[in-house]
């Protein structure tokens, strides 16, 4: 009679390959996970540089009033924020319609070789034309 036969305890090969590449696999995911999540949070500050540029804009000309603002001829810029570059544009349009301007704010930059943008419409209230008022008097 032999002694009690020992077991052998222990993982094989093929069972260590197998959780390794399943490992392996879980922390490729997690990182591809975590650098997608920090290139949005990138991405979105930049978009709220660039709605705050916008509502600097807005600001401006809301003190000045939409027709000192076209006087003053002051369509387009650049900025510099937190060492970002943003170009704005600012395009005016009378409605002629209870002397309503259509104002639309376009704010662009570029992102690696990627340009990105953000437009904002909205209407002032100026003050008629001289011209038009002048021809609505006499058309009474």
């Amino acid at each position: 009679m032999t002694g009690p036969r020992r077991k052998d305890t222990g993982f094989t090969l093929v069972e260590v390959i197998a959780a390794s590449v399943i490992l392996c696999g879980a922390v490729m995911l997690v990182g591809r996970v975590g650098t997608q999540a920090m290139t949005g949070t990138k991405l979105n500050r930049r978009y709220e540089m660039a709605a705050s540029l916008v509502d600097r804009q807005l600001s401006l000309i809301d003190y000045l009033g939409i027709d000192a603002f076209i006087e003053a001829g002051e369509s387009e810029g650049d900025s510099e924020d937190f060492g970002y570059m943003f170009h704005w544009e600012v395009v005016t349009e009378y409605q002629e319609l209870d002397s309503l301007f259509l104002v639309r704010i376009t704010v662009m930059w570029a992102e690696g070789r990627r340009p990105y943008s953000i437009s904002v419409d909205t209407m002032f209230d100026g003050i008629i034309p001289m011209e038009e008022e002048a021809a609505g008097t006499t058309a009474q």
